[in-house]
């Protein structure tokens, strides 16, 4: 069969909707070849692709290669956007994929696109568990690079190296040959001209080998994470800036089970954890008081709040200023990780008290973080309560409590969302008024 035809049935099988698609073009033969297979299957996947390039710095010649990638994107007719890193010749491998992979999320983000098209093959499979092997990864790291991986989408993983690389020849693309791919200093340019050659000649069938060691640590990945929705006791629960689970179940299970159970939390959520972190993880559950956190590689913590042990992911940079919504008919604006809406519209019979949309006679609110002594008279009451009382009430945990938004007027708090709306500022049903809606992203 065909490249073309099997890289539809490659792409069909990952079920990718209508969206934007990042296409991550290093200059090199596979994703040069991914980004015209997917230019030639436009009319069968309807995605709207704009070419992201990473200048990594290293190589002298980096800036000619991201004018050749905004080339080949120009001659398909696509956008282009080149992030440079000047990390220096002297950048490790490790160094340069995590800038890369952050530099390629933030185009993501900047472009509010759904996916990011990576060209990686099954070579690059093969050499990925190796290297998992060597370094004494657990099973689930054996299961290598998934075809899809929240934005990340890699469709070229059926895909031979040296099959691409006639495919781009018969298609007549000029590719860039990366020096740093044979710096054997280098794990994987190591593996790739010195150690798969060698264990070829002994072992020809590695690479299905691999692959199918592959499937099978994906398989018993997948059975772990689906263990989290099927354990009632457990309760596991998606949080704005997490996950968490009911701590004292966890606590209470076998150390085994409690710490194989816990790595696939953490999986499910992107934090990086090991055998020794998640038994730490699992004492601290049993042993943690409300409130408490431990810090995990990376930014992640975990903490206790309301018997539910939280694991919450690295803190953004956050812009704690106040802002003023409501000064022009209608607006979005962000505060922190918050958005924030406000539109024009006719006030409705009753409002929720614990809503994260609400209503208010026109004027100017501002939003800013709760000081202390906040207090807010609530909708349907008749006295003053404690802000950190409502926010307690509503089981925030403490950690999130500075980040939470209150909503002021004229001196007064007037909304928590998401957890207290007050008596004041309500409009009349039908009047005038307006609507403002608060969401955490």
């Amino acid at each position: 069969m065909r490249v073309l035809e099997r890289f539809l049935e490659s792409l069909s099988a990952l079920g990718l909707e209508p969206a934007t698609a990042l296409v991550a073009v290093s200059g090199g033969p596979d994703s040069l070849a991914l980004l015209d297979l997917l230019v030639l299957t436009r009319d069968q996947h309807h995605l709207s692709l704009i070419v992201a390039h990473v200048d990594h710095g290293v190589a002298v010649e980096s800036a000619a290669v991201a004018d050749r990638v905004r080339a080949a994107a120009g001659s398909h007719g696509l956008p282009c956007e080149v992030r440079s890193l000047a990390l220096g010749p002297g950048a490790s491998e490790t160094e340069a994929r995590e800038h890369r992979y952050r530099a390629l999320e933030d185009m993501r983000r900047a472009h509010d696109a759904r996916y990011v098209m990576l060209g990686h093959s099954l070579d690059d499979q093969v050499e990925t568990v190796l290297m998992r092997v060597l370094r004494g990864s657990g099973p689930a790291g054996l299961a290598g690079m998934a075809p899809v991986a929240g934005p990340l989408i890699r469709p070229l993983l059926p895909f031979r190296r040296e099959e691409l690389a006639q495919y781009v020849l018969e298609r007549g693309i000029e590719w860039w040959d990366d020096p740093a791919n044979r710096e054997l200093r280098h794990l994987r340019s190591w593996l790739r001209h010195e150690l798969v050659p060698k264990i070829e000649t002994r072992f020809p069938d590695l690479a299905r080998d691999m692959v199918g060691l592959a499937s099978q640590a994906a398989e018993n990945r997948a059975a772990w994470d689906a263990l989290l929705d099927v354990l009632p006791e457990l309760r596991w629960r998606d949080d704005l800036d997490g996950g968490s689970v009911a701590a004292a179940v966890l606590a209470g299970y076998d150390s085994c089970l409690a710490g194989a159970l816990v790595q696939a939390i953490a999986r499910r959520l992107g934090c990086p954890l090991g055998l020794t972190r998640a038994a730490r993880v699992v004492e601290f559950a049993a042993r943690g008081r409300s409130g408490a956190i431990v810090e995990l590689p990376r930014g992640w913590r975990v903490e206790i709040a309301f018997e539910r042990l939280r694991f919450l992911r690295p803190a953004p940079e956050w812009s704690a200023g106040p802002i003023t919504v409501a000064d022009v008919p209608s607006g979005t604006c962000r505060w922190g990780s918050w958005t924030v809406t406000w539109t024009p519209e006719a006030a409705p019979e009753r409002q929720q008290r614990g809503g994260t949309r609400a209503w208010f006679v026109p004027g100017t609110l501002t939003v800013r973080p709760g000081r202390a002594g906040d207090r807010i008279v609530p909708l349907g009451g008749t006295g003053h309560r404690s802000v950190v009382r409502c926010l307690q009430e509503a089981k925030v945990p403490r950690s999130r409590r500075g980040r939470w938004p209150v909503v002021e007027a004229e001196g007064r708090v007037v909304w928590v969302p998401g957890v207290c709306r007050s008596n004041d500022l309500l409009p009349a049903q039908g009047t005038e008024a307006v609507r403002v809606d608060v969401g955490y992203s």
